[in-house]
This record gives structure tokens, C-alpha cells and sequence, in this order.
């Protein structure tokens, strides 16, 4: 029987004359480079077990893998132990060296997982509050949300640091966001005023057609042709040009409870943003217990994100009491409510408040989170009710954040994700 090699692999003659798969030979590790790589997978207590032992840079990168992940019982990523316990303990000195060895071994996103790891097993929170620790780790949005989180307890030596770090991390953000929301949302806008009269380049043929059908005309054919018909547009209906009044009021309501750091740093970001576009009128609303009104605050993400309070219990209906006290302009409103929905305060009457807004026009946007990593835990009951009144919950990307947006501005269905699988 002859084999027969995949169609994307190259074949040789060696000096046999047997044809040899090259690419499939090249892409082969050998039995060495094998267990070179399990024994990284499976830390120190496997060098018996496979027969290897690290040089070098796998040396090192062992080392800081194993002082991680090399205690006792099964650890990510594979790397169990036997009774040793994680190697950084609770000294700065070996922390800060550990963080450089990371950012010299491992590729930036990798990093980052490493430093959530060790803040999350290892309890090194309280050693963020040290200034050269601050200044050797990888800023991130998660990062952020852990120093958001110790911002009561940091020492005025610290924060002046801490805000350093934040800032980088917010202006990356603000580089990667803005283009795409302030673009997005300008045509949203220009969308949403409808005129009568418009120029022809600014017709909206899809709505005037549809407005028109009442208007269809059938057209014999001639000399024995099939009938031909067209719709006499005797309305057209066009987009306005986007003016310098404001035209949407928009109300970003963040729970600050303290599984919603990423949610609270990537709001805070676009609730700047909005706030710069001279035809919104945005308003930023954080709480647990308490409401806070941070929109004097909205020229500058880094204030807003030091004047949350990561933590604490959860009031959703008396944030939202807050935010429909200042709905002037129902009709032109959207609130967009950011929370994973454990609700402390009034159950039944959070879900009236809903209710009521929507019944006088506001657009309603529930968002589980607003985070790379999609929705948290949740409470699924509330979000049941709130999909039965027309405000489904849902997790929402930053990248996907414009689009929801611009959805709610020209009030058509919103985009959302796998919306078979949401509650």
C-alpha cells in the first residue's frame, strides 16, 4: 500500500530515491525538544520523570514559572508541586526581581497573567502600594482595577506613581478607542435626524422606498414584453447633517462592585470620550450602596477612575432613581446601565423604573460587562426580567461598545453577540 502525503506538504528524493516529507520532517520535534517542553509544562518534581534537565535561559524561565506556580496541590497551566510552597513569599526585593525576570523571559501579554496570578495567590496587593514595585509591572487595564481597588489604603508616596501608571494605561486605551467611537457615532447621529426635504446625496433609499410602496406602478410591456413595475417616490425621506446642538443624552450608570474593575476603567474611557463630542450630552453615574455623580469629572478618565470606590455592596434601583431624575428629553435619552446585576436595594421596584423609561422612549442598554473577558458571574433571574422588558443583558466587548452605541442613537436592534445563548 503506498501512503500518500497531505497536499500542502513538499516532497524530496533522498539519496535512496524514497520520497521523504520534508515540511512534515522539519515540523517534527524530536524526542529531546519533546520532553524539553513537558518538563517546562510540568515543573521541577518532573525532571526525574522525563529524563530532562534545564540550561540556560529554560533554567530561568523555570525558576520564575516554579515560584509562581510551584506550590503544593495542581496549579495552572499543569505545574503541580510537591510540598514546597510558591517561591516570591511576601519580600519586595524578590517580587520586584521576579517581575523583571518575567518581562525579560515572557511576551507582554503573558506577563500580565503572570502578575494577576501572583497578585490572586499569591496576596501581593499590599506590596502594589510600594512605588518601585509600581514602577516594575506591566500596566493593564487589570492592574488598574487593582490599584483602583487599594486607592483608600495607598500612601500619598504612592500615588503620585499609581496615577503614572493608570494615565499610560487610560492614554493606550484612548488611542485605540476614540477614532473608532467618535467616527461610529458621528454618522449615528447624523443618521437620526430625519428630514423630509433632503439633498440627493443624503436620501436614506431603504426607508424611502419602504414609505413608499403604497406608491408602486405596474408597467405594461411593449410589443409583447413582461410587465414592469416602479415605486413613485412622492416622500423622500434623508439624514440630517450633523449640527453643533446636541441631539442624544446619554447616562453611563457603572456598578463599582469589585468584580467590575475592567468594566469600570474601559466606561470611564469611552464616557470621556462621549463627553467630547459636542452633539452629546453625557453623564457618568458610578454606585454600590451610594450613588456618585462623576460627570464634572468626564474632561480627564484618570480623575473619574480615582473618584470610584471598587468594592462593596450593590443598589442598582436607587442608581437608576438617580439617572431618571435627570432624563429632561426621554425621546432622545439613552441609559446605559453596566452591572452584573446582584441587586441589593429594591428588586421589583428597579425593575419598574426600567419599565417606566423605556414606556416614555428612552433607549435602555444593559451591559453585563464591558470587558475583553465577557460576562461574569451574573444574576440570571434579573436578567430574565429585563429581557422580558425589551432591555436584554449582555456582555460587551470595548471594541463592540461604538456599534451598541450607535444602535441605541438610531434606535434599531442592537447587535448583540451569540444572541441566541444570551438569558
Amino acid at each position: 500500500m503506498t501512503a500518500h502525503a497531505p497536499e500542502h506538504a513538499t516532497q524530496d528524493d533522498d539519496e535512496t530515491g524514497e520520497t521523504v516529507d520534508t515540511e512534515t520532517t522539519r515540523a517534527r520535534p524530536t524526542d529531546g525538544e519533546r520532553m524539553r517542553r513537558w518538563r517546562m509544562v510540568l515543573g521541577a518534581d518532573s525532571a526525574e520523570s522525563t529524563g530532562c534537565t534545564l540550561t540556560g535561559q529554560d533554567a530561568a524561565m523555570d525558576g520564575a514559572l516554579d515560584a509562581l506556580y510551584g506550590g503544593g496541590g495542581k496549579k495552572p497551566g499543569g505545574r503541580g508541586g510537591g510540598g514546597r510552597s510558591a517561591g516570591l513569599g511576601a519580600s519586595a526585593p524578590s517580587v520586584a526581581r521576579w517581575l523583571g525576570d518575567i518581562r525579560t523571559y515572557f511576551p507582554s501579554s503573558v506577563v500580565q497573567v503572570m502578575q494577576r496570578d501572583a497578585i490572586d495567590r499569591l496576596g501581593l496587593s499590599a506590596l502594589l502600594l510600594e512605588p518601585e514595585m509600581l514602577e516594575a509591572v506591566e500596566a493593564d487595564v487589570h492592574l488598574v482595577g487593582t490599584l483602583l481597588s487599594l486607592n483608600k489604603a495607598m500612601p500619598e508616596t504612592t500615588k503620585e506613581t499609581a496615577r503614572a501608571v493608570v494615565r499610560k494605561v487610560v492614554d493606550d486605551l484612548e488611542k485605540r478607542l476614540e477614532s473608532r467611537t467618535r467616527a461610529t457615532l458621528t454618522g449615528a447621529l447624523d443618521r437620526s435626524a430625519r428630514i423630509s426635504r433632503p439633498r440627493h446625496r443624503d436620501i436614506d433609499w431603504d426607508r424611502t422606498i419602504r414609505a413608499n410602496l403604497k406608491n408602486y406602478l405596474t408597467i405594461p410591456g411593449a410589443d409583447g414584453e413582461e410587465a414592469t413595475g416602479t415605486v413613485v417616490p412622492e416622500r423622500l425621506i434623508g439624514y440630517g447633517r450633523a449640527s453643533q446642538s446636541v441631539k442624544k443624552d446619554v447616562i453611563l450608570c457603572i456598578d463599582q462592585s469589585g468584580s467590575m474593575a475592567a468594566s469600570v476603567v474601559y466606561a470611564s474611557v469611552f464616557g470621556a470620550v462621549l463627553a467630547s463630542m459636542r452633539t452629546l450630552a453625557t453623564r457618568l453615574v458610578v454606585f454600590d450602596t451610594v450613588v456618585v455623580d462623576l460627570t464634572d469629572q468626564l474632561d480627564d478618565p484618570v480623575d473619574v477612575l480615582f473618584g470610584t470606590q471598587l468594592g462593596g455592596g450593590t443598589d442598582i434601583n436607587r442608581a437608576l432613581a438617580y439617572c431618571q431624575s435627570k432624563i429632561t428629553r426621554p425621546a432622545d435619552t439613552v441609559v446605559v446601565l453596566i452591572s452584573d446585576l446582584y441587586e441589593g436595594g429594591i428588586r421589583d421596584e428597579m425593575l419598574k423604573r426600567v419599565a417606566a423609561m423605556k414606556a416614555s422612549g428612552v433607549q435602555f442598554v444593559t451591559l453585563l460587562a464591558l470587558s475583553d473577558e465577557g460576562a461574569p458571574a451574573y444574576d440570571h433571574e434579573h436578567a430574565a426580567a429585563l429581557g422580558a422588558l425589551g432591555a436584554p443583558a449582555f456582555a460587551c466587548t470595548p471594541d463592540l461598545f461604538p456599534d451598541i452605541m450607535a444602535a441605541a442613537i438610531e434606535k434599531r436592534p442592537l447587535p448583540i453577540p451569540d444572541k441566541e445563548a444570551q438569558p
